[in-house]
């Protein structure tokens, strides 16, 4: 991914830096409100909006505008492009798959896709990012300059694994932890093989549909956002561009989902109260490992920087950064949008603001 879209995702993964636990306070929305002003002032952020949970308190907040060139509040309700958020679906319906007995989190994702990756890849590995395979996406250019030559471009995802088997594992599976989209697109094509429906309908019908996430939708090769959205921006050659639509397909069952904060909270609710998941699924869902310390099965496992446990996943792509996140008893949580501008300033203060007050 481009640098300013690392920089991203590294300022919100770079919190979880805790060790000791705090009773976390009650939620000072004004402090929430001045995380996010903060960081539209930045120009890191265009708008943003974001979903609050505390006890049994839920509120709304947000900042900055909907378009550069209109005074038009980001609507609280708005659709967005979540990112990396989409390998929680994915992984959940892998894990379903699990519970029927159609899919072994041990077995080699050669039984089911033969010949794709290496044989000693098992389903489990691909799910826990320590399978080895090199990440497609550090082979492709992301930020808006480099963005404007693909943008557009629709995507098998036996391209983008032919990406990544063109080079050598990165290490021996099992042996290292390393964050690899190519993992999540190899799972899209899993789910697809065993299920004998498209990728984006089987997500549908197991997660979609049963929990009425009316809002979110997995777009295939749609370049448009539809429903009520703010806009992202970026420079290339020098003027602002619109980067808001682009091709999706580029990242199949790895960061394609559009969604919205309600629904993501609905999800992630439901996810971690065992209600899309069996039992022993749902144990392996959030068990970490000594090689894989903090990350489960398509979710992170981590600590706010007082100690505070939480779980859920972040998202990076072009345009716009995502963050949900839950303590274990779903008693706080966020979620958050972003909808990146052209500025160039270190949001990590900002971003620190936030999550010290929201979960410490």
């Amino acid at each position: 991914m481009g640098k300013r879209l690392l920089a991203t995702t590294a300022a919100l993964c770079l919190l979880f830096t805790g060790t000791a636990v705090a009773e976390p306070q009650q939620v000072d929305r004004k402090i929430v409100q001045e995380g996010l002003d903060e960081l539209v002032a930045l120009g890191f952020a265009t708008g943003t909006q974001a979903r609050l949970t505390d006890g049994r308190t839920r509120f709304s907040a947000r900042s900055g505008s909907a378009e550069i060139d209109r005074p038009r509040p980001v609507p609280l309700n708005g659709r967005f492009r979540a990112g990396s958020i989409t390998k929680t679906f994915t992984s959940t319906v892998v894990l379903q798959l699990a519970g029927e007995g159609e899919v072994e989190l041990d077995a080699p994702v050669d039984r089911y896709l033969p010949g794709l990756v290496d044989r000693r890849i098992t389903v489990r590995q691909l799910l826990q990012m320590t399978a080895g395979l090199f990440n497609y996406t550090n082979a492709l250019k992301f930020d808006p300059q480099g963005f404007e030559a693909i943008r557009y471009r629709s995507w098998t995802p036996e391209e983008l694994v032919a990406i990544s088997t063109a080079r050598p594992l990165d290490f021996e599976p099992g042996t290292r932890w390393n964050y690899s989209n190519t993992n999540y697109v190899v799972l899209s094509m899993l789910i697809e093989k065993v299920t004998g429906r498209s990728y984006e309908r089987a997500v549908e019908q197991r997660v979609l549909k049963p929990l009425r996430l009316t809002e979110t939708r997995f777009p295939g090769d749609d370049v448009e956002i539809r429903g009520p959205h703010a806009r992202s921006y970026g420079v290339v050659d020098g003027r602002t561009v619109d980067t808001t639509r682009w091709n999706p397909s580029v990242f199949k069952g790895a960061g394609d989902v559009i969604t919205t904060t309600r629904d993501l909270d609905t999800f992630y609710g439901a996810l971690l109260t065992g209600e899309l998941l069996e039992p022993a699924e749902q144990t392996e869902l959030t068990r970490t490992t000594a090689v894989s310390t903090d990350y489960g099965l398509g979710i992170f496992v981590d600590k706010a920087p007082c100690g505070t446990t939480i779980i859920g996943h972040t998202g990076g792509v072009p345009g716009f950064a995502s963050y949900a996140y839950s303590t274990p008893d779903l008693r706080r949580r966020v979620e958050l949008s972003i909808t990146l501008g052209t500025g160039t300033a270190d949001p990590t203060p900002a971003f620190a603001k936030l999550i010290n007050e929201i979960f410490c």
